[in-house]
Order: C-alpha cells, then structure tokens, then sequence
C-alpha cells in the first residue's frame, strides 16, 4: 500500500494522459509538483538541502546529455524536409521494382528503422507514409506505417538506451545488446504483421521474412555489443536493407527480363555525411580515447559531451549550412531555421525536463524504494511482467522512450546486479515500442496522411492493440531469457 502512495505522482501522470487528455508536459509538470509537495511533507524520507541540489544536478546533467541530441536532431529534421530528401527517398523505394514482400521487409525492417535509428522523432514515417499509400490500400497503409514506425526503439542514435544505462548504472553497449534480445520477438511479429496486412500468403516470402529478421537481430545485437547503440540501429537497418536490395537485384538479373540498377539517390546525401561521421567518431574515439576529455559529473551520473552522437549531428549541420547558402530550399515554408526549430523543440525538451526532474526527486527522496522492494521480493518471472507493464505504460503515456525511462529506471538501478541488466532490457524495449505506438506518433501518421476522425480513432486502437502486443512479447522474451540464463 506503501508502494502505491509512493508511486501516486506517476498514478497522477498516467490519470492525467489517458483519462483527461492533458498534454505529456502538463502531466510532467504536475507529477513533479506533486512529489514536492509530498516530499515536503514528509511522506518520504526526510527533506533536506543536499538531496535537493543532488536531485538537481543529476536532473541538469540528464537534460544536458539529451538536448544536445535532441536540439541538433530535429534541426537536422527540418533541413532534410527542406530539401526534400525523404519525398526523394519514397520516390526511390518506388522505382526499385522489388517484388511485394521484399518491399515491406525493405520498408519495415531497413528503410524505417534506418531513418528512425539516425534521426528519431517519427521523421521515417516522413518517407513511408506516402510511400505506402501509394503501395497499398489506405486502411492497410496506415497500419502498416505504425506497425513499422513501432519496430524501432533505438531511435535518436540510441539516446534512450544510453540514459537509461546512465539512470540504471550499467554499460550503456551492454543494455543495448540485451534489449536487442528482449525485443527481438517484436520485430518478427510487426513485421509478419506487415506482411499479413498487405495480402503476402506465398510461403517463400515468409522464409524471406525469417531469414531477413534473422539478419536484422543478428547485427543489432553485435552492433550494439561492440560499436554501441549511437550505431546499432543504424546498422541494423542500414544491411537489412542492402541485403533486400542485393536479394531483389540478384533475382532480376536471374530473370533475364530486364536489367536493372539500384543507386542511393543523390537527395539523401545528409543521411550518408550522418553515418560517416557516427563511425568515423566512434574509430576516434577507440584509437584516441579522446572522448575522455571532458566529463561532466553529477551526484551519481556522468556524461561525456564529447563522446555524443550530437557532435556527429552539428557536423553534419555545419555541412547543411554551407550546402544550403546557396542552394534554394524545395520543401518547407518560408520559416527561420531557428523559429521552427524552437517550435518543435520546446514542448519534448520541457516534457522530457519535468519526467527527469521527478524521476531524480522520487529516487532521492526514496519514493522509488517501496517498488523496489516490490521488485526485489518477486520471482524472476512475475518481475519482468511488471517490469515489461511499467515500461509499456511509461513509454505509451509518454510517447518517448527517454521519458518512460526516466520514470522508472531509476528504481531498476537500486535493484542486485544481478537481475539489474535484464530487467532494465525490459523496461528499455518495452518503453522504446510502446511509446512509437503512442497518441503522439498515431496524430504524426494521421497528420502526414490527412485523414478523417472516422480514421482516427480506428488507428488509435490499432496502436493501443500493438502496444499490448508488444508489452506481451517483451516479457515473453525476458521470461525465455530468465530461463536460458538461469
């Protein structure tokens, strides 16, 4: 009972999303009003100067780490849409003559996650919503855009699995692998998904599917393991994808009925000058270490600027700059760069800033400890269920898997080291799938696609049954994972 008043600011935050409708930053602000108020009160441990001003550090340096990828990204964001690279992008998806399976596995296993894992903030449904509403059937284009947009939790360059290894204290590489495994079953259910949405019965095109998933697990996990999550996801779907291409080209030539070539379009150079930089920075900084220049130290979490992907994106930014002085945008009001990036970028940092304040003050102030305890005290089982619904209703009320790790990261770090790892997978992927099928990305699709409310509605519970689906799976694989460890 304990537990639950001491979880009431998030029970208010939940209350505030799904029954009121309130914006995320006004149900941020008033979960962490709350625990001020209770806290001052004395409902928890008692209040004093250093648990505030170490809450506020960590608090800062947390904000800090993630507005320097999130203000970079979405001003990277709006160039690309300026210049038209992602219309350029479907246009070219669409020439490639794939046959239809390949398409989709093309599109919901490479294209998709590669654009979401560079860039983040729905900017793959940008490319895929017009791509497949030219493909298919509204109803089933829509769908499968959110069924897609759902397969990706690495987005922003892992932002969300490096904080959450940061909230959690364990190595960032580490969690990312592990969440590859605990959401590996949920990228071989959307995207059968996909498939079975879009009329595929032929037997080969689901060997192609498994061999293809295969692949894309395969090279998140070592990716991850070894290059890290600024990386995996882009990687990931990045040989998927050449792979589907190479497979499709190899089958044309086999024909003999047409010869075809397959060329990245010129359009799309940001999204190549973007990888080139993320791996040439991450050989810098294995051969030089050079990243451990500078780190800022909180009360109990650090952050190196230098070892960002946000160094990538401003790069990349400063190669925008030059390119575009000259060049006439082709896409895009007339709004300042700087306008409309503070438009978009106001509401999710003020939002991301609240959750992580509360989150750093319930864990200071040991509000998080009766959870804890809760956790502690399960079998392994019953505690990746509630881990894996905890992270489901962090991410989805939320709508960002930064958010939703914000939340309740901070209690899973508290718990032995020795289930720290996979419970924190957990809540890593389970926040990560459930918030790319949130209200904030069903309104993104709706938007791109201009639809009726008849339509909006029907989408909405579709996103909120790939929600469910999703939770279900990722415990599912961690209960499988407990097994095989254990």
């Amino acid at each position: 009972m304990l537990a639950l008043f001491h979880l009431s600011p998030v029970l208010l935050v939940t209350a505030m999303l799904v029954v009121l409708r309130r914006p995320p930053v006004h149900a941020a602000l008033a979960g962490t009003l709350l625990v001020v108020v209770l806290w001052l009160a004395g409902a928890a441990d008692a209040w004093h100067l250093g648990s505030l001003l170490a809450a506020a550090q960590d608090t800062a340096v947390l904000f800090a780490s993630t507005a320097f990828v999130i203000v970079p990204g979405l001003a990277f964001v709006i160039c690309i849409e300026r210049l038209g690279v992602n219309v350029a992008l479907s246009q070219w998806v669409q020439s490639l003559r794939l046959r239809r399976g390949d398409q989709l596995v093309f599109i919901v296993l490479g294209l998709a996650p590669l654009l979401e894992a560079m860039t983040g903030f729905g900017v793959s449904l940008i490319a895929t919503v017009p791509l497949l509403l030219s493909l298919f059937e509204r109803q089933v284009a829509l769908r499968i855009a959110l069924a897609g947009m759902a397969i990706m939790p690495w987005g922003t360059l892992g932002l969300a699995s490096v904080i959450g290894a940061s909230l959690a204290h364990l190595d960032a590489p580490a969690l990312a692998a592990t969440s590859a495994l605990t959401s590996a079953p949920v990228f071989l259910a959307l995207s059968a998904m996909a498939l079975y949405l879009a009329g595929v019965r032929e037997l080969r095109e689901w060997q192609v599917l498994g061999v293809f998933w295969l692949l894309f697990v395969a090279v998140l996990y070592a990716a991850s393991r070894w290059l890290g999550p600024e990386v995996a996801g882009v990687a990931a779907g990045l040989l998927t994808a050449s792979a589907v291409l190479a497979a499709g080209r190899w089958r044309l030539r086999r024909s003999a009925t047409t010869r075809s070539t397959v060329q990245w379009p010129r359009q799309a150079w940001p999204y190549v000058l973007l990888i080139v930089f993320i791996v040439g920075l991450k050989t810098l900084w294995s051969i030089t270490g050079w990243q451990d220049l500078w780190i800022v130290q909180g009360a109990q979490v650090t952050w190196k600027p230098l070892a960002s992907p946000g160094v990538a994106l401003v790069l990349v930014l400063i190669g925008l700059g030059f390119y575009t002085r000259n060049t006439p945008r082709q896409t895009g009001p007339d709004v300042g760069l700087l306008t409309a990036l503070s438009a978009r970028a106001k509401r999710p940092l003020l939002t991301i800033f609240f959750f992580l304040a509360m989150s750093q003050m319930m864990v200071k102030a040991g509000f998080l400890a009766g959870l804890m305890q809760l956790l502690a005290g399960l079998s392994p089982t019953a505690a990746t269920s509630l881990v894996a619904l905890l992270g489901g209703l962090s991410g989805y009320m939320t709508g960002s898997n930064v958010g939703g790790n914000a939340i309740f990261m901070p209690a899973i770090a508290m718990l032995p080291e020795t289930s720290r790892l996979l419970l924190a997978a957990v809540q890593n992927s389970a926040a990560g799938h459930a918030a790319l099928g949130s209200l904030s990305i069903v309104m993104l699709i709706l938007g791109l696609a201009k639809t009726q409310a008849s339509e909006e509605s029907a989408l909405v519970r579709f996103g909120f049954g790939l929600v469910c689906l999703n939770t279900a799976l990722v415990a599912l694989s961690a209960m499988l994972l407990v097994g095989w460890l254990g």
